[in-house]
């Protein structure tokens, strides 16, 4: 495992994101869509590891969405990645994503859904090019300062990327 300055917390969070894809399509594996469930499923037609017939590349030539509804077969997931058989204009079509080429999952029944990095922008970040950081900015809970101190602060905060834990100790 490679050292680095920095905290990659947006992979760790788009790991953890991806776990509960993984998740939710095993458990529709081992027993089937529940209720009025389905998945509308965005991913990279050009990331390493995709496999799909040559004909839906032509036409997706960059990202394809897919839906996990009614005619759906061989669910299969893994760790790294999941296959299933959809229907293309009623033509069977074997899929091969890689969890790593999901740019977007939703859920419509429940209205839940999780965007992704798109594939290129994971790689770039990965090479030890610097990543795109969001910065919280954090003002004082302190009551013994004036506005203008916390705005100061809170500005500060920003430049320097630092948040001071001091307002939410207890005295």
């Amino acid at each position: 495992m490679s050292k680095s300055n920095v905290i990659r917390y947006d992979l760790i969070v788009q790991n953890a994101m991806l776990s509960v894809v993984r998740h939710v399509l095993k458990e529709t594996q081992e027993n089937g869509l529940p209720s009025d469930h389905h998945f509308y499923l965005t991913y990279s037609t050009t990331a390493e590891g995709v496999e799909m017939p040559s004909h839906l590349l032509e036409k997706y030539p960059d990202e394809i969405t897919i839906v996990l509804q009614h005619e759906f077969e061989d669910l299969k997931v893994n760790e790294d990645f999941f296959d299933v058989t959809l229907w293309f204009n009623n033509v069977p079509a074997h899929l091969k994503v890689p969890f790593k080429a999901i740019r977007a999952f939703f859920d419509p029944s429940v209205k839940f859904g999780l965007q992704f990095n798109s594939v290129e922008a994971e790689e770039e970040a990965s090479d030890g090019n610097s990543a795109e950081v969001t910065k919280i900015p954090v003002k004082s809970a302190s009551k013994d300062k004036t506005e203008a101190d916390q705005e100061a602060d809170a500005n500060e905060d920003n430049k320097t990327n630092i948040i001071s834990l001091d307002s939410f100790r207890k005295k």
